[in-house]
């Protein structure tokens, strides 16, 4: 029998909201709030329009036994907040290291919660990292200020490709040592 949670990830709580693994119950916020151009448009992967079937399956992948990334729901029902408000991830690298990737709803930019939620992700460590890496597009400098406000340090800039802008960016890159 599939459950519909993840046991080996673990469920990190924050003051304002929890951190817990994706659940099939998600996809209709992640849907909603993906589809939006201005979230898709500061994501190295998410295509604007969103094409049907690809948040489903961006879930069955965050629930799969033999994934690469972890990701959380950023979960505020605790504080009578809708279930998801966006989502954080750690995606595996090599010589124990992760790249820390997020986007939060439009509704709750300049909130604090992206730096929260990455605060609490560094401080947990799930992976039991040395180091966490980061990158994010240059036209978004609030995101910047997310990593530098959560002891990230600039490393260099470099260049990604954003699906939705069908383009390659330029981005600045940033790290952290734990």
């Amino acid at each position: 029998m599939k459950f519909d949670t993840i046991i080996n990830q673990p469920v990190i709580e924050t003051d304002r909201f929890d951190l817990r693994p994706l659940r099939k119950s998600d996809m209709g916020l992640i849907e909603y709030y993906a589809s939006d151009e201005r979230v898709a448009r500061m994501t190295t992967s998410i295509p604007h329009p969103l094409p049907p079937g690809m948040t489903e399956a961006f879930v069955a992948r965050a629930m799969s036994d033999d994934r690469g990334e972890d990701i959380w729901a950023m979960d505020a029902t605790r504080d009578n907040g809708p279930e998801l408000i966006g989502v954080i991830s750690l995606k595996k690298m090599d010589r124990n290291q992760s790249e820390v990737g997020y986007w939060v709803a439009p509704i709750y930019w300049n909130t604090g919660i992206a730096s929260m939620a990455v605060e609490a992700l560094v401080n947990a460590n799930p992976m039991d990292n040395a180091t966490m890496f980061a990158s994010v597009f240059q036209d978004n400098p609030a995101s910047a200020r997310v990593l530098t406000h959560c002891g990230f340090q600039y490393l260099g800039d470099a260049e990604s490709y954003s699906v939705a802008r069908g383009a390659t960016v330029p981005t600045w890159t940033y790290s952290r040592k734990l």
